[in-house]
C-alpha cells in the first residue's frame, strides 16, 4: 500500500514538473515572441469609416459626423508629472475636457508592454479642432486622429426601425474585432441588423520601429474597407406625414407594398437615437424608462396586442380548410351563445345580435357569434395551424433584430405552459382574437397583403445592400378561391358599405379601401354587467385597442395599411380617420399605378375647385343672396364682341375667391 502511495506521489510531482516545463518552454514562449516581435514591429489597424444609411429617395437615415480623437504616448511618468502636464496642456485647448476621466482611461491602459498611443478622448467635432490644431499638434506627446461620429438627421422619426451606434462592451468587442478596435457597435434596428456591413472591414500598418518605439521602415500596408452604405424601402416624407398625423396618441402605422417593401413603419412615441452615440445621460435614460407610452419598444415588432376582431378572416380561411363545408352555412346570431350546459353567456359586441348571418355579413358587421359557431366546429388546433401558416403567431421575417413571434394558441401550447388542459370557452374567445391570441402589428400587415393577394410576403427594409438590389420574398398559400373571394368582398364592404364597420372615415375616399376593424379588449366583463361602459367613459387604460387594417386599390391591391392606437376604443373610430389620411397622401402623391402623378394633380386641383366654390355658394346662401347661375348673366358689347357681364352677386363671388 505504501508503495502505490509513493508512486502516487511520485506520478504527481512528474505531471506538475511537466505541465510548468511545458508552459515556460513552449507556451509562455508564443507570449514571449509576440512580446519581442512587438518590439520590433509594430501593427496600427486603419479603422473603417461606418457606412451611411439612405432612404428611398436618398435622404440620409444615418450619416457619419467628421472630427478628430485625441491620444497621449505611452509611458508617461505620473511620478514626476509628465502626465499631468499633458493633460493641462489638452485641457488648456479645450476647457470642457474632464481631465479627471482622462488620467483615469490612460491609467487602465498604460503598460510596460504597450507601444501605442492611449487614446483619451473619443471625438472633438471638427470645427472645434480646427481653432487650435496648428498649436496643439506640435506636442510629440499628443496624437491627433482622424475620427467619425455617427448621427441621425431625422432623430425620433424612424428611432425603432434605423436604430442606433453605441459603445461596444467587453462581450461585443470578444465577438466583433470591429468593434473592439473602433469601440463602437449598432445597439438596435438596421444599424444592429447590418452592423457586420455597415461597421466595414479594419486595415492595418505594419512597421519596423527601434527600442524608442520611432517608425524605421514601413513593412505591409492594408486599407479597411469603408463606407458599404444601405438604402431602404421607407419613404421618410410619408413617415415623417404619419409620426405628424399620430400626434400623442400611443400606437403603430405601418405602410406597405403588397409584395412586402415596407414604406413606413410609426412606433409612437419614440426617442432620439443621437441620445445613445456618444452614452446616454442618466436623468436622459430615466425619462425613457418612466414614461407610461414606452417610448424605447419598439412596437412594429417587439410589443405583442390581442389582434380582435382583425383575426376573424383567418379563422373563416381555417374553416374553409377543414370545415367541409361549415362555411358555407348560416349561423344565427341573437347576441350570445352558451356552451354546453354552462350558463355563462359569450356575448356578441351587437347586444341584440346579428340575426341570420353568412360569412360576407359577418366580416362586414363583424358579428362575434358566428366565429364562436365555426371555431366550435373546427376545433382549436386547426384554427391554430392554419394561422401560423398564414403569418400569425410566427416571426415575419423582417430585417430587423429581436423580433417576436407572439403567440397562437392550441392544446399542446397551453399544456406546455400552465399545465393544464384546454377548454371550449378557450376556443370561442380565440377564435374573435381574444384570450391568449397576442401578435405584433408587423404580422397583421402581413397577414393583410396575404388576404389581399394570395401571396404571403416577408416584410422588407432594404432596398439596396451596397449597391445590390433586394428582392422580397413571397409564398403563394392555395385556399378556396370562391371563399376566399367572398371575404375579400367583406372586407370592401366594411369600408364602402354603409352598415360596414369603417363606413364613414374610409368610404369617401379618391380610391376604394378594404379593410377590418378590430376592437380588442384589454379587461374583461363580468357577466353580471348587462350593459358594458361606453369606450370613452372609461379609464385610459381599461379602454380597447383599436385596430384597422386595409389594402387598396380593393380590386388590384398595391399597398397595405395597417393601424393601431393603444387603448384608442373602437377600431374604425380612433384609427380610421388616421388610415383615410394616409390613403389620401399615397393618392395625391402619385404612389397608385393607375393613377400617374399629373393626372392625380389635375383631379387635386378640380376638387380644391370645386371644395371652394361649394363653400362660396353656401357662403352666399347664408347672406341670403341668390347663388349666380349661367342664366342671372347679362351679355355686353365689347369692340364687336359678346361679352359675359356678371351679375353684382357674381362680382362680389369674385372677390372673396381665393
Amino acid at each position: 500500500m505504501r508503495l502505490k502511495i509513493l508512486i502516487a506521489i511520485f506520478l504527481v510531482v512528474w505531471g506538475i514538473l511537466i505541465v510548468r516545463l511545458y508552459h515556460i518552454s513552449i507556451k509562455s514562449n508564443f507570449y514571449y515572441e509576440k512580446l519581442a516581435k512587438e518590439n520590433v514591429e509594430r501593427k496600427n489597424y486603419l479603422k473603417p469609416v461606418r457606412g451611411e444609411i439612405l432612404d428611398s429617395k436618398g435622404h440620409f437615415l444615418a450619416v457619419n459626423k467628421i472630427g478628430f480623437s485625441l491620444s497621449i504616448a505611452p509611458h508617461l511618468s505620473i511620478k514626476k508629472g509628465e502626465l499631468d502636464r499633458v493633460i493641462e496642456t489638452v485641457q488648456r485647448y479645450f476647457p470642457d475636457i474632464n481631465a479627471t476621466l482622462m488620467k483615469q482611461v490612460y491609467r487602465k491602459q498604460s503598460s510596460p508592454y504597450n507601444h501605442r498611443y492611449i487614446q483619451v478622448i473619443d471625438f472633438i467635432p471638427y470645427a472645434e479642432m480646427m481653432k487650435v490644431y496648428p498649436q496643439i499638434s506640435s506636442y510629440p506627446q499628443i496624437r491627433i486622429d482622424t475620427e467619425t461620429k455617427r448621427y441621425y438627421p431625422y432623430g425620433k422619426f424612424a428611432a425603432h426601425v434605423v436604430g442606433y451606434v453605441g459603445r461596444s462592451n467587453r462581450k461585443e468587442n470578444q465577438k466583433d474585432e470591429v468593434a473592439a478596435k473602433v469601440g463602437r457597435i449598432g445597439k438596435s434596428g438596421l444599424e444592429l441588423y447590418y452592423n457586420r456591413l455597415l461597421e466595414g472591414e479594419l486595415g492595418y500598418v505594419i512597421s519596423k520601429v527601434d527600442a524608442r518605439n520611432r517608425e524605421l521602415e514601413l513593412l505591409e500596408r492594408k486599407e479597411p474597407v469603408s463606407n458599404r452604405t444601405l438604402q431602404v424601402n421607407l419613404d421618410m416624407d410619408l413617415q415623417k406625414y404619419i409620426y405628424d398625423l399620430m400626434g400623442k396618441k400611443a400606437g403603430v402605422v405601418i405602410v406597405m407594398k403588397t409584395t412586402g417593401e415596407v414604406l413606413a413603419a410609426v412606433s409612437n412615441p419614440s426617442f432620439d437615437p443621437n441620445l445613445f452615440v456618444g452614452g446616454i445621460s442618466v436623468k436622459d435614460w430615466k425619462a425613457l424608462q418612466n414614461n407610461l407610452g414606452h417610448p424605447f419598444t419598439n412596437k412594429l415588432i417587439n410589443a405583442v396586442y390581442p389582434p380582435g376582431s382583425v383575426i376573424k378572416m383567418g379563422v373563416a380561411l381555417a374553416t374553409s380548410r377543414y370545415g367541409h363545408g361549415v362555411l358555407d352555412q348560416h349561423e344565427f346570431c341573437k347576441g350570445y351563445i352558451t356552451i354546453d350546459k354552462s350558463k355563462h353567456k359569450f356575448r356578441c359586441w351587437k347586444k341584440w345580435g346579428h340575426g341570420d348571418t353568412d360569412l360576407r355579413k359577418s366580416i362586414r358587421e363583424s358579428c362575434d357569434v358566428y366565429y364562436y359557431d365555426k371555431s366550435l366546429k373546427v376545433g382549436i388546433d386547426r384554427i391554430a395551424k392554419t394561422l401560423r401558416q398564414i403569418g400569425l403567431g410566427v416571426k415575419t421575417g423582417i430585417d430587423l433584430p429581436r423580433e417576436y413571434r407572439g403567440i397562437i394558441p392550441d392544446k399542446a401550447w397551453k399544456k406546455k405552459r400552465y399545465h393544464q388542459p384546454w377548454y371550449k370557452g378557450e376556443t370561442v374567445i380565440a377564435a374573435i382574437g381574444q384570450g391568449y391570441d397576442n401578435l405584433t402589428p408587423m404580422q397583421i400587415a402581413r397577414y393583410t397583403a396575404f388576404l389581399a393577394t394570395g401571396w404571403l410576403p416577408v416584410p422588407t427594409l432594404a432596398k439596396e445592400i451596397d449597391g445590390k438590389k433586394v428582392t422580397p420574398k413571397r409564398v403563394k398559400i392555395p385556399f378556396n378561391a370562391y371563399h376566399f373571394a367572398t371575404i375579400r368582398q367583406g372586407m370592401i364592404d366594411v369600408c364602402n358599405d354603409k352598415r360596414g364597420t369603417a363606413y364613414k372615415p374610409l368610404h369617401n375616399l379618391p380610391i376604394k379601401v378594404a379593410g377590418k376593424t378590430g376592437t380588442a379588449q384589454v379587461v374583461s366583463i363580468p357577466q353580471d354587467i348587462k350593459k358594458r361602459a361606453k369606450e370613452e367613459e372609461m379609464a385610459y387604460f381599461k379602454k380597447s385597442h383599436a385596430w384597422l387594417t386595409t389594402y387598396a386599390p380593393a380590386r388590384r391591391p398595391e399597398y397595405v395599411v395597417t393601424v393601431l392606437i393603444e387603448h384608442g376604443g373602437h377600431g374604425g373610430s380612433a384609427a380610421g380617420p388616421i388610415a383615410a389620411k394616409i390613403y389620401r397622401y399615397l393618392y395625391y402623391n402619385g404612389y397608385f399605378k393607375k393613377h400617374p402623378l399629373e393626372k392625380v394633380r389635375k383631379e387635386l386641383e378640380e376638387a380644391k375647385a370645386q371644395k371652394a366654390k361649394r363653400e362660396l355658394e353656401e357662403a352666399i346662401k347664408k347672406r341670403g343672396e341668390e347663388v349666380p347661375t349661367a342664366e342671372t348673366t347679362t351679355p355686353s358689347k365689347v369692340k364687336g364682341k359678346e361679352k359675359i357681364q356678371p351679375t353684382p352677386s357674381e362680382k362680389q363671388v369674385d372677390q372673396t375667391r381665393p
